[in-house]
C-alpha cells in the first residue's frame, strides 16, 4: 500500500488539485481523475488485441506495423476528452506523464510492451516546443518509461518543420501536412530493434506513418504505435 507523506496532504490542502474530466476535487490518492470519471472513460481496450484493431489497420499495407492500442477514444470537445487538450495547449505536461503511467500499468497487463526496445516519442519542430515548452509525447513516453523501464530514444529523428496543425484536415490534407517533415538521426541506434512510437492523439495515421517511415530507412527495425486517444473517422 502506498504511504502518502504529510508533505503531499499538506500541498493537497493548500493547493487542491481538481478532476480534469467533470472538475470535481481531487481525493489525495486520486491524480488527474477521480476514480468515477477514470472508471467511465472511454476505453479502446485495443491492448487486448494490438495486432488487428481499427487503429492497426490504419497502417497496414502503407507501413509494417508489430501492434497498436490506443488508452480511450477520443472526441474533440467532448468532456471525457478535454484533459488531452489541456496536456497540449494549457501548459499540463504533467498530464503527460501521470497518464503515460497509467496507460502503461493497464497495458502491461497484457503484454503490451513485452519485445520492444526503445521508445520514440514523435518530435515537434524546434519552433513548436518553443511555443508550447515541451513536447507532450515526452511527457507521455516519460510514464511509460517509468513504468516499464524502456528507454526513450529521443534523437532518432527530428522534425524539421512546423507546417501547421493537423486540426480540422482531412485524410488527404493531413498526409500532405506532413509528407518529408520528419528526418532520420542516429539511425544505427535503431538497427535490429523493436521501437514503440508514442503520440498524444491518432485520428488518420498521417503524423504516425510519416515518422514510422523515417525510422524504417535505418533498416531491420519493428514498428510498433501508441497513443493516448484514438478517434474513429
Amino acid at each position: 500500500m502506498t504511504r502518502i507523506s504529510f508533505l503531499s496532504r499538506l500541498v493537497d490542502l493548500i493547493a487542491p488539485r481538481a478532476c480534469s474530466v467533470c472538475g470535481r476535487r481531487l481525493s489525495i490518492s486520486e491524480q488527474i481523475f477521480c476514480s468515477k470519471c477514470n472508471l467511465h472513460l472511454p476505453r479502446t481496450n485495443y491492448s487486448q488485441n494490438p495486432y488487428e484493431n481499427e487503429m492497426a489497420r490504419l497502417f497496414w499495407i502503407q507501413m509494417p506495423i508489430e501492434r497498436a492500442a490506443a488508452m480511450i477514444f477520443y472526441q474533440p470537445h467532448s468532456q471525457s476528452g478535454d484533459f488531452i487538450y489541456d496536456l497540449k495547449y494549457r501548459n499540463h505536461p504533467e498530464i503527460g506523464e501521470t497518464v503515460g503511467k497509467m496507460m502503461a500499468e493497464e497495458m502491461t497487463v497484457d503484454r503490451f510492451f513485452e519485445g520492444v526496445d526503445l521508445l520514440i516519442p514523435v518530435p515537434l519542430a524546434r519552433k513548436r516546443q518553443r511555443q508550447r515548452g515541451y513536447n507532450q509525447s515526452l511527457e507521455i513516453a516519460k510514464g511509460i518509461s517509468e513504468v516499464t523501464h524502456i528507454p526513450i530514444a529521443n534523437d532518432v529523428v527530428i522534425r524539421k518543420s512546423f507546417t501547421g496543425s493537423q486540426t480540422k484536415k482531412d485524410r488527404w490534407a493531413r498526409q500532405e501536412n506532413v509528407e518529408g517533415a520528419f528526418e532520420l538521426r542516429n539511425g544505427q541506434r535503431i538497427n535490429g530493434k523493436h521501437v514503440l512510437i508514442v503520440d498524444d492523439i491518432v485520428t488518420t495515421g498521417a503524423t504516425i506513418l510519416a515518422c514510422g517511415k523515417e525510422l524504417i530507412k535505418a533498416g531491420n527495425i519493428k514498428v510498433s504505435v501508441i497513443s493516448i486517444g484514438f478517434t474513429k473517422t
